[in-house]
Formats: C-alpha cells, structure tokens, sequence
C-alpha cells in the first residue's frame, strides 16, 4: 500500500532567506520516493498548506511539548492541549525570561528540565530558547499544527483528522546514526565547508542505500540528489530526514511509539 508522507524542516520566523522547507514523497514498503520540495516563507502560507484537505502521515522538527518537570515547577496545566494553550498565549520576552529564572535557580550541568525523549533521540530540551530556539518553534509552530486539525497520536490519540497525522520528528537522529558527529550544515556562509558538502553527499549516498535502521531506501532523481547535497543550510535535507521519520513510522504499530508515552511531552519518532 502506498502512502503519503511529508517532512517538515521548520523556522519559528520564516523568511525568503530562511523558509519552512517541506519535502513530499510516497512510501512503499521498503521504498521512499522524494516527489518533491515546497518553501514558505510565512507563517500563514505554510497554515493554509496544513489546512488543505488530504491524506498523509507527516514528520515535523519542532518539539510537540515541553518537560512535565518544568510544566510542574510553573503551576502550568498538566493536559497537553491546556498547556499548550497557555503556553501559546505567552510572548516570547516572557517566555525567555520565565525559563531563564527556572534554569538560573538550578545547579551547573541541570540547568534545563528534559523530556522522556531526550535522552534517545539526542535532542536538545525544548525548553531552549537559544542554539537552538526550540522552545520559540514549539511555540511559532504547535498552534498552527492545531488549527489544521491534525491528529497527535503522541498525545491525543483518536482525536483530530484521522487522515494527517502529525508526528514530531528530528533529523539530527538519523543523521547522526549515518555520520557520526560531523557537521553537515551551516546558515552561515564561511563555515558552508567543503567538508560539510562531503558529509551531506555521505548522508545522501547512505540514505538512497538505505543503510539505515530505519530499513528504508529513498529514491531520488539525479537532479534531486544534487539539490540536497547542494544546499548548504542543510534545510532541504533536514526536512528530508524528518520524510524518512515518518515513512518509517507508517510502517510501524501506533506509528512507532513507545507502548507507553506521556501525553503531556510527546516523543520523537524512531527514537
């Protein structure tokens, strides 16, 4: 059977220079084929991409929940869609300052609180406003996710549109497994290396290979392959990875999940 996946490589302020990347493709038992990629760079263009009507299972860079450890500490509401909410009434100035005096109150080396995933996936806690500004892209992102009605079987099974399916994904995962600690990306054009041009051709060759756990092969046109290893930021490939997140869980019982997850964090897929 085949199946509509898509991967999302997201920025909390898109833009012309630095747009939400989305690649498409179908997966068929082992076989994944890029079919293609889309930009936005807004917010809203990217919203009313969501809330087109369709079927497919989509993997996303951006964290789904914060720490119930933080969550906790801050009297905030412990149901997943009120904490949200709350958490997307707040202004990022707020935001930052909020979590600073949580971690500032903390000792060196526990500064943030973790979710289950973290450790697994290799993640960096989504409560980090900086290097990277995941805590800004939960909070840019989740609602718009919401309000296109998806379903978050992490997190709210049986509700939402059955039909597209919203699961939170990280490229870093996969890329790691391919490449070790080599650096494959950079926004800033001096460190646009060629030894990060090697290391994305590296995680190409790997992937349409499908020389990974995943067991998934990609199938790329000769112009595709050139366009992700091409891409310096490394969006274009992120949001690939994140495709092969997906494609793997469609795979899988309750998309991959563990048998048990907290509602109220989430998990990354194929952690």
């Amino acid at each position: 059977m085949t199946q509509l996946v898509i991967g999302v490589d997201f920025s909390s302020r898109p833009s012309r220079r630095k747009p939400i990347v989305l690649a498409s493709g179908t997966v068929h038992g082992a076989l994944l084929r890029l079919d293609g990629l889309q930009r936005f760079d807004t917010l809203a263009s990217f919203g009313q991409w969501l809330a087109r009507p369709g079927a497919w299972v989509g993997g996303f860079d951006l964290p789904f929940g914060l720490p119930r450890e933080l969550v906790l500490a801050l009297g905030w509401p412990t149901d997943w869609a009120a904490s949200i909410a709350h958490y997307a009434a707040l202004g990022r100035p707020l935001i930052r300052d909020t979590f600073a005096a949580f971690c500032n109150s903390r000792p060196v080396g526990g500064k943030f609180a973790h979710r289950a995933c973290d450790g697994p996936a290799g993640s960096s806690p989504s409560m980090k406003w900086v290097n990277p500004p995941v805590a800004y892209m939960l909070h840019a992102g989740l609602p718009l996710l919401q309000a296109a009605g998806l379903s978050f079987p992490a997190h709210t099974p049986g509700q939402g549109d059955a039909g597209r399916v919203a699961l939170e994904a990280y490229p870093g995962l996969l890329a790691r497994e391919l490449i070790g600690r080599r650096s494959y990306k950079s926004d800033e054009r001096a460190k646009q290396t060629p030894d990060r041009l090697i290391a994305r051709k590296d995680i190409v060759e790997a992937l349409e290979q499908g020389r990974t756990r995943l067991r998934l092969r990609l199938k790329l046109s000769a112009a595709q392959r050139d366009a992700l290893a091409d891409d310096a930021s490394g969006d274009a490939l992120d949001a690939v990875l994140c495709l092969l997140q997906a494609g793997w869980a469609v795979g899988q019982p309750r998309w991959g999940l563990p048998p048990t997850v907290d509602a109220l964090e989430g998990w990354i897929v194929s952690a």
